[in-house]
């Protein structure tokens, strides 16, 4: 009965009609359909986070183990044991930051505040000096550190429930991130019967031959993708302790407060490390102008190394890829998935360079070659 429909004269059009519709109807309520799938999606984002934590702990645990349990051989008891030890690393970890950052964040507020009258003096001096003072008036709006004080006041009084409904968000987030840390825990702990399921299932929808060629391109995307979240933080823990060795040394203050600044902002590539230079440089101009401007031209020099010496060697030329690309990368999937796209552009212009050069490529070429024979 199918057959007959489908060699109707009628049905092709009709076909074809029935995808137009859907189309236009897509793209006129394409708003309320991706609203939709974002609802359906946020139903699942626990589960997406542990998934994308156990990927970033999985190089650690596998390390552990084989460190520590390889040689035994004892998988059962080795493989557990490393996943906890990466947990508790994970942990002592941010316990190290947050005991770093908390002190030093809330001391940089209070220097804030108990010097802003110096601060706003000399704030309005420089607008005499530019000839602004009469445009900007800085004396009505804000004469002292008591007139702004009463004035953030009065507008977090103005926005306490959006100030209520911002902490309940936050703690829903720490809820769930804790409970995808649990679910992370579970995932690498199953990390070898999901291996061993997805195997299983592609050999029942794929021919042997195909199944090979998708292993391999995952396998590919895959030591890509581990490279570069492994030597991308290693990279960024130098940056952050070469910053920190630096500013201890010469006696700076902050210096937790603002290396951290700068380690995590080098995680953002091309633009990170201006970003953290002027967090750091800003801190420090607080303090003492002169540090600040050392800062500055110390991490001018710093970035030149990390740029030519420091990641070359570490990449190697595992992730060669045009600038063109990367910049190209970086734009688009900021746009489309904000930091987290930023974060991940570079491996996936990689991937994407070694389909276009390896797979795209030489199959048109393949075909063309075909053609010219035939």
């Amino acid at each position: 009965m199918k057959d007959k429909l489908r060699n109707r004269q009628w049905y092709p059009y009709a076909v074809a009609a029935c995808i137009a519709v859907a189309l236009y109807v897509a793209l006129t309520h394409l708003s309320t359909i991706l609203g939709g799938i974002r609802t359906f999606l946020g139903y699942f984002n626990a589960i997406f986070l542990g998934a994308i934590l156990a990927y970033i702990m999985n190089p650690l645990a596998s390390l552990y183990y084989r460190l520590l349990f390889k040689k035994s051989g004892n998988a059962k008891i080795g493989w557990p044991v490393s996943i906890a030890l990466t947990v508790l690393t994970l942990l002592l970890f941010l316990g190290f930051l947050l005991g770093t950052l908390i002190p030093q964040l809330a001391d940089s507020v209070m220097m804030l505040m108990s010097n802003m009258d110096g601060y706003l003096a000399s704030l309005q001096k420089l607008t005499v000096k530019l000839g602004v003072a009469d445009t900007l008036k800085l004396e009505e709006l804000i004469g002292s550190s008591a007139d702004l004080m009463n004035k953030l006041t009065e507008l977090l009084m103005k926005n306490v429930n959006s100030i209520l409904d911002a902490s309940a968000v936050a703690g829903k987030s720490l809820i769930k991130w804790f409970v995808a840390l649990i679910l992370s825990v579970y995932l690498l702990a199953s990390k070898e019967s999901l291996k061993r399921g997805t195997l299983r299932l592609l050999r029942t929808l794929l021919p042997q031959k195909r199944m090979d060629a998708l292993v391999m391109f995952v396998s590919r995307c895959d030591k890509i993708l581990v490279r570069y979240i492994v030597f991308t933080l290693l990279d960024a823990l130098i940056v952050g302790v070469a910053n920190a060795i630096f500013m201890a040394c010469l006696g700076m203050q902050y210096v937790g407060l603002v290396s951290l600044a700068v380690a995590v902002t080098n995680l953002i590539p091309t633009f990170g490390p201006v970003i953290g230079a002027v967090i750091g440089g800003f801190i420090l101009l607080l303090v003492n102008p002169i540090h600040a401007l050392i800062f500055l031209l110390f991490t001018m020099v710093l970035q030149f190394l990390d740029g030519y010496v420091i990641k070359p060697k570490l990449f190697g030329n595992s992730l060669g890829v045009s600038g063109l690309l990367i910049l190209a990368a970086i734009i688009v999937c900021g746009n489309m998935f904000g930091i987290v796209g930023i974060l991940f552009a570079i491996p996936l212009a990689a991937i994407l360079d070694f389909v276009f050069q390896e797979e795209l490529l030489p199959a048109l070429e393949k075909r063309t070659k075909e053609k010219e024979q035939s």
